[in-house]
């Protein structure tokens, strides 16, 4: 299972980016995926899942009515948009397949992560 995570980069506050994260190695449709984040000496969080088709989509409140997660199927893609940023966003950001029982909003249940793109958010 590869997930590729794209699309950070150096935003001024109140600003926008869209992560794309592409999956390979797995059938991507019949998995829930999520993001997550991890701050310079925090603890990786999360922000955002959606299940299968993307009927269901779940937002830690630090994100919730700023960022959108999600999906293309087809294109074995799940994306973040993220917008009306703030320099608390900044951090590196990872996708993950929801494969472990803990709930979609518990980062344990993600297995694996992908490797993370950095977003920066000036203020």
């Amino acid at each position: 299972v590869q997930l590729q995570a794209s699309g950070g980069g150096l935003v001024q506050a109140g600003g926008s980016l869209r992560l794309s994260c592409k999956a390979s190695g797995l059938p991507f449709s019949s998995y829930a995926m999520g993001w997550s984040r991890q701050a310079p000496g925090r603890e990786r969080e999360f922000v955002a899942s959606l299940n299968w088709n993307g009927a269901r989509t779940y937002y830690a409140d630090s994100v919730k009515g700023r960022f959108t997660i999600s999906r293309d199927n087809a294109k074995a893609t799940v994306y973040l948009q993220l917008d009306s940023l703030k320099p608390e966003d900044t951090a590196v950001y990872y996708c993950g397949r929801l494969y472990w029982n803990y709930g979609y909003v518990d980062i344990r249940s993600y297995d694996p992560w992908g490797q993370g793109t950095q977003v920066t958010v000036s203020s």
